[in-house]
């Protein structure tokens, strides 16, 4: 389960990242922390893809979101 929400939270810095740059970029400025950000989701989709070779691809990605959201929802008590 850890590697899966490695996996989840590396996906959702790097859509963060995406925004950022496309802010960054319309306001003329240079994409500084979306650098960062992409650095750091890409690095925890990485680690998680590279413990669990075979166990993400893209018909997985929902199911995967899913059973983190749920474990997540279950440690808060709802």
């Amino acid at each position: 389960m850890t590697y899966d929400t490695y996996f989840v939270v590396g996906i959702v810095i790097l859509i963060l990242a995406v925004l950022a740059a496309i802010g960054a970029i319309r306001r003329g400025k240079a994409p500084r922390i979306s650098s960062i950000l992409l650095l750091i989701g890409g690095g925890l989709v990485v680690v998680a893809i590279s413990a669990k070779p075979n166990a993400y691809s893209i018909s997985t990605i929902p199911q995967v979101f899913e059973s983190v959201l749920n474990h997540f929802m279950s440690y808060l008590g709802t």
